[in-house]
């Protein structure tokens, strides 16, 4: 498998990307506060029938950190342009879930189907009262300069240990890497538009992967993108959390593989 790497210019900054295969161009976009190394197991995978796209956003990684006000959204586009990459699959964890709606909403040109992991969801009222006291908590831990302390509180609400031993440790690490931009004080990142009440215009094929284990609040947004994006459907692996692609590789490589088949 030949890859390339590098960068892309963006707003303020650069954004590191790898790119292998041939084919239906396919992008993946990880979530706070990871890289995309938590892709390892799904880049090569996807390579041997895709054109396949992982970076690392803003701050995260090795691209550059934000030195003022940006968009997730125009550095999203910003990369595929830089790529020259046109209509295409996005397959996003999270937070990267979230930003995959966003685009689809923001450029229906470009996005012709969506995988939404464990998805976040841009104006999303979150019910759970804890996600404000998480916050303040990795927060404070931060500005202590307790990193591990930080990461514990991240991956005791989106990863708990103690489900498989060897995707812990890569979790831990990874996170541990990326906690600094978690911090809410340097968060610079602009809100996107609310896409709550726009589902209905989301044109991408859309599937959404729920690990079994994830929050209740998480299972509430993929059912209501189901519920409103045409012909959406959903499936829910077993013994996995937020990160199901790193939990359970396989079954979610096979999911999103199928899911695919028919694009392009």
């Amino acid at each position: 498998m030949t890859t390339a790497e590098g960068y892309v210019h963006v707003e303020g900054g650069r954004l590191w990307y790898e790119r292998a295969g041939d084919g239906y161009p396919v992008v993946l976009i990880h979530p706070h506060p990871w890289d995309s190394r938590i892709w390892d197991e799904q880049f090569g995978v996807f390579t041997a029938d895709h054109d396949v796209v992982r970076f690392d956003l803003r701050g995260a990684g090795r691209s550059d950190p934000p030195t003022g006000p940006y968009s997730e959204l125009r550095d999203l586009r910003s990369l595929l342009e830089g790529l020259r990459i046109g209509r295409c699959a996005l397959v996003g964890c999270a937070s990267g879930a979230r930003l995959a709606v966003d685009l689809a909403l923001a450029s229906t040109d470009l996005v012709d189907a969506l995988v939404l992991a464990s998805p976040a969801l841009s104006g999303y009222g979150w019910q759970d009262p804890g996600l404000p006291v998480l916050e303040a908590e990795v927060g404070r831990a931060l500005r202590a300069g307790d990193l591990e302390g930080a990461v514990d509180v991240q991956l005791a609400v989106w990863a708990p240990p103690g489900l498989d031993a060897r995707s812990d440790e890569r979790i831990r690490a990874i996170a541990k890497d990326n906690v600094r931009s978690s911090d809410p004080r340097a968060w610079l990142a602009e809100e996107p538009p609310s896409a709550v009440g726009r589902l209905e215009e989301v044109a991408a094929a859309t599937l959404v992967v729920m690990g079994d284990r994830d929050l209740a609040e998480t299972h509430a947004i993929a059912e209501l993108l189901v519920s409103r994006v045409p012909g959406a459907s959903k499936r829910v692996v077993a013994d996995a959390d937020l990160l199901v692609n790193v939990r359970r590789p396989e079954k979610f490589n096979r999911l999103v593989l199928d899911f695919l088949a028919f694009r392009g």
